[in-house]
């Protein structure tokens, strides 16, 4: 997706959602256009939720059928909600690669998973939507774009806890689970939890 694109979706959504420092949102939080800033009005509480999940969709670049399903599963087991779909989310295998510096957005991490640039455990895995589970090391397919690889050795970017990088050889592995404290989409995805729940 091109930037001009992305910074249309951030002002649309109110919100600068890849936390690009230039990004228009952070200056004009509202839709583009003539009318954009005198159109907005209070939102209801669906209309809160609503948003809510909408950037929370747009920030992992998924489908409403995929964010859905992705919630269906959270809600299994014990587990406090939204700290499952949280889980569920960042250990995606296009998530984990953009998180970890290896891609350098999570566009560019999806394509470079289905294009077999990325091999889990040293096996290419194609799918973005692959669930990783700590202890797996993620890594760029060196001999099949050595260009992506240099792109990666140099990626200056903030790293969460959750994932350990070896820059040098472009590896990164999920040493544990996040956990809801260390979400770093700005979205309060409690809100996303009542959404679907309604």
């Amino acid at each position: 997706m091109q930037d001009r694109a992305k910074h249309k979706l951030c002002r649309r959504l109110g919100a600068c959602i890849w936390g690009k420092a230039k990004c228009p949102s952070a200056r004009r939080p509202y839709p583009a256009g003539q009318h954009g800033k005198n159109a907005q009005k209070k939102l209801s509480t669906y209309g809160e939720l609503l948003l809510q999940k909408q950037r929370l969709k747009v920030y992992y670049a998924l489908t409403e059928k995929q964010l859905h399903l992705t919630f269906v599963d959270a809600k299994k087991g014990k587990s406090q909600t939204d700290q499952k779909l949280l889980i569920n989310l960042e250990l995606r295998l296009d998530a984990a690669t953009y998180r970890s510096g290896l891609a350098p957005t999570i566009h560019a991490a999806r394509q470079f998973v289905v294009h077999r640039h990325i091999l889990v455990d040293g096996k290419i895995v194609d799918r973005p939507s692959y669930r990783l589970r700590a202890g797996q090391v993620i890594s760029i397919n060196v001999e099949k774009d050595p260009a992506i690889a240099t792109v990666a050795k140099n990626a200056n970017c903030e790293v969460p806890a959750y994932i350990e990088v070896d820059r040098e050889n472009c590896k990164a592995k999920i040493v544990r689970e996040p956990m809801i404290e260390e979400n770093p989409t700005g979205v309060e995805i409690m809100r996303v939890v009542e959404f679907y729940a309604r």
